[in-house]
Order: structure tokens, then sequence, then C-alpha cells
């Protein structure tokens, strides 16, 4: 699995299985070895910024230099692994965790007040003021409990958004 050309075995698929909780099937697994290979131009046995901003949908969206910062340099396990968040089979949990991580900027384990409107800034673009984006962050924080000041937490995160029906699905192809 080192090499993104070799095949993969039995046994490789069936550590990638278990590397991202059984949430992809086996042909799931083998299709998306077929699009990390794809993705993997130079055959290294990993996939650089340069090569997921090639997939138009990647690269366009809003989000992109955010999730840059978490799938610069995947090899194959890790890619299964970061995609795992969008496997229908995925918990909420995994869903709220992937979404805290997209929003810890800083990786420190807790998301501001500045990262929120950060995120909200890439998303809305310029259709909303950042006056705007201030008011009803802080409208939605009071209601959830919690201040402009406060540090969100992964917990906070679940318990704001666990009862919220997050739909972060993505079908694989598979052949």
């Amino acid at each position: 699995m080192g090499n993104a050309s070799s095949m993969l075995t039995q046994y490789d698929i069936e550590e990638v299985q278990e590397h991202c909780n059984k949430l992809f099937s086996q042909q799931e697994i083998v299709s998306l070895y077929q699009r990390f290979c794809q993705l993997d131009r130079n055959a290294k046995g990993f996939i650089s910024a340069d090569e997921f901003l090639s997939v138009p949908e990647f690269a366009m969206n809003p989000l992109s230099q955010r999730l840059l910062k978490m799938v610069d340099g995947l090899n194959f396990k890790d890619f299964v692994a970061f995609l795992s968040a969008f496997s229908a089979k995925a918990s909420v949990h995994h869903k709220i965790e992937f979404i805290f991580k997209v929003y810890d900027a800083d990786c420190n384990g807790k998301v501001s007040f500045n990262e929120i409107i950060e995120v909200l800034r890439d998303l809305s673009g310029p259709f909303i003021s950042d006056e705007q984006r201030e008011q009803v962050l802080c409208q939605l924080l009071q209601e959830a409990g919690y201040t402009r000041n406060s540090q969100l937490t992964l917990d906070d995160f679940v318990k704001v958004l666990g009862n919220s029906g997050i739909k972060m699905d993505v079908e694989v192809p598979v052949d």
C-alpha cells in the first residue's frame, strides 16, 4: 500500500476497513483506492494539496482552504479515514467531530467566536455583512447557552448539533 501503483491485497482492504471502523464496504474501498491512485499522479503514495485542488468540486468548495490543511499529504489509509465522515454509516458524533475539526483552525481543541465567524465568512462570502454574521452568531450562541467569549469544545458541538439531523453523506460509486 506504500506505493499507489501497487495493487491492494485482501489484507490491505481489511486493514483499511478496520482503520475506518468498517464504514466502507470492501468494494467501496477498492473504488476509493482507484480514485486515490488517479489523484496521486506521481505515485508517491500520498495526495498533495495541488492534487486535491485538481478535483473541481473540492476546488470550488468555499471551505477548500480549511480542508486542505486536513488533507494535504494523506496516504490511502488516512484518505479513507478522512472520507469516512461522509459515509452514510457514520454516526452523527463522527460527523460532528469532522465539522469541529473544520472550525478548529488552530487545532487547540476549542473553537472561538472568531473561528466560527471565519467559517461563516467563507461560506456566505460577500452576501452577508460582518455585522450581520456577528449578530446571527451571537443570537445562536445565546440560544444555546453560550456567549461571544465562549470557547466551544467538541462536547459543546455535540450538545448543539447532536439533534440537528446532519446530512453529509456521499455515495461511493462501485463498479
